[in-house]
């Protein structure tokens, strides 16, 4: 990985170092210390003895080889002067062996040269022997989250297994089939990526699927979130900085677009970038050249850029608060993620997904949902989208009393239906309609936009629920529309009245008796397994 030479820790934002976040299955991290000091491995068993990292330990460059032949590690800690064999030569067979090695180098012999050195062999990071413990630990951590962004593999929907700890991106719906389809064509080129869409609906797995089907895989991925670094941090951590470039820079660093050449940068929302930071991103996009704070020296780097944003970037265009000249070179694809109310065909996968995830940390935990508690989720607006819903089947498993997920255990605004004023927007769908490719209005708002003058709207509304279920059919041919319709309006009416037979056959239009016979007719219980 062309990356991060630097002479010393430069000031970074200020965050407590955090080790890497782990979920259960999860294999536990190894890091590989190559030294010719006994002490230095000591002294870093004891920085790291109480972190979840298998730490292992070779006295050269050739035992070190060696070692990350055999095992693979995730990060490699090494000093640069060693012995016959330099530090420096080995990161080259390193490199060579495994071109997405993150290695990290030390000494207490730095020089502007070794830096630069470093970096051009593939160096993740550089720094000075005595070390600042808590900057050190925080590098760290920081690397092995690029080497364990790196590995994951982005799974497109197959069918779900609760062993699979793979990152995944869910659903099922045509809006996410289209997704998948733009993945696909895009992953093998070299071109900018622009992915769009509410917070919460999965823009950096979809910039990791990118990555990882495309031509660049076998180089870094660097994942950077551009709101979360304050301004007058921000250039300085893109594209480095020079000594003295400014009050605090002590030593000389190495920006992500040098430590990620020849790989791809995912800038996270993109929309909160200040205006001078736009303008050197521009230079990168046209030029393949960026310079360091304080350096008018141009360096060449190749970089794919996928960036992501929330906002409306060509409204932010208008107001000035974005660069136009910019915004058409990031728009060169654009990919755009439906927000969980068009796509509310995907929300039982999802929830059959979230239960089987948390089972894994927690195998007691239930392994159902009751039929109404399923009909609240669907017909809330989401508005937080897939990372919301995550986070009300988490709070929902840990209050759950036994083995199933009541309409009790989920929040009040829920359980209650209640609707935010995003819910009574165009895009509220019907439950058993599917999503439409994105940039489409949905549901009653598609049916109301081709609808003629003087038309029902509602029958429209209809008639587009009816031709989505017709879709299933023409896709599954096992897929019965009647009785899917009957139990998903029965499933609903029930959910409407709290469970009130009485007052769901009046809301259907037809007797208790046959309602009830409807409800075992489907087996319609006060559960539903997850499968």
């Amino acid at each position: 990985m062309t990356s991060g030479a630097r002479v010393k820790n430069p000031p970074r934002p200020s965050q407590p170092a955090a080790p890497p976040e782990r979920t259960a299955g999860d294999v536990r991290q190894s890091v590989l210390n190559i030294d010719d000091e006994k002490d230095v491995h000591y002294s870093f068993r004891r920085l790291l003895e109480k972190e979840p990292l298998d730490i292992q330990s070779a006295e050269s460059g050739d035992e070190g080889i060696r070692q990350a032949r055999k095992s693979r590690p995730d990060l490699i800690v090494m000093d640069i002067r060693m012995g016959q064999q330099s530090g420096l030569d080995t990161l080259k067979e390193l490199r060579l062996m495994n071109p997405k090695q993150v290695v990290i180098m030390m000494t207490a012999y730095g020089t502007s040269q070794t830096a630069i050195e470093a970096m051009k062999l593939g160096a993740y990071d550089y720094v000075l022997k005595p070390f600042d413990i808590p900057q050190l630990k925080e590098l760290l951590f920081e690397a092995l989250a690029a080497a364990r962004a790196m590995k994951q593999i982005v799974a497109f929907p197959t069918k779900l297994n609760a062993e699979e700890i793979r990152q995944t991106i869910v659903g099922n719906s045509t809006a996410m089939q289209q997704v998948y389809k733009l993945i696909g064509q895009v992953a093998p080129t070299s071109t900018t990526i622009l992915i769009t869409g509410e917070s919460g609906t999965g823009k950096e797995l979809v910039a990791r699927a990118i990555y990882q089907n495309g031509s660049r895989v076998n180089k870094p991925f660097i994942a950077i979130n551009c709101a979360a670094i304050p301004e007058n941090l921000l250039e300085s951590e893109l594209f480095g900085h020079e000594k003295g470039a400014f009050t605090g820079a002590l030593a000389q660093r190495i920006g992500k677009f040098e430590q990620c050449d020849g790989g791809t940068l995912f800038l996270d929302e993109i929309g909160d970038m200040p205006m001078t930071t736009q303008t050197k991103i521009l230079r990168v996009l046209q030029e393949g050249e960026i310079s360091r704070v304080g350096n008018n020296q141009s360096i060449k780097t190749d970089v794919r850029i996928i960036a992501a944003t929330n906002k409306d970037l060509w409204q932010a265009v208008q107001r000035k608060e974005f660069r136009e000249d910019l915004f058409y070179r990031l728009n060169v694809v654009r990919l755009n993620l439906p927000p969980l109310r068009e796509r509310s065909t995907d929300v039982p996968i999802l929830i059959s997904y979230f239960i089987n995830k948390f089972r894994l940390k927690h195998p007691t935990g239930p392994s159902q949902i009751a039929d109404e508690a399923v009909a609240a989720i669907q017909r809330h607006p989401w508005p937080g989208n897939v990372r919301e819903l995550e986070n009300c089947i988490q709070r929902a498993m840990v209050l759950a009393a036994g083995n199933t997920i009541t309409l009790a255990n989920l929040p009040e605004e829920i359980s209650r239906g209640h609707r935010t004023p995003a819910s009574k927007e165009p895009s509220s769908i019907p439950v058993f309609s599917a999503a439409v490719p994105a940039g489409e209005p949905t549901g009653a708002a598609a049916s109301a936009a081709k609808a003629a003058p003087g038309t029902d709207p509602g029958k429209n509304a209809l008639a587009h629920a009816v031709e989505t279920l017709f879709e299933f059919a023409r896709r599954d041919k096992q897929f019965k529309i009647i009785d899917a319709a009957e139990r998903e309006l029965i499933v609903r009416a029930l959910a409407e009245t709290s469970g009130n037979q009485v007052q769901a056959a009046k809301l259907l239009g037809i007797t208790r008796a046959t309602l009830r016979k409807r409800v075992d007719k489907f087996g319609i219980q006060k559960r539903m397994a997850i499968d």
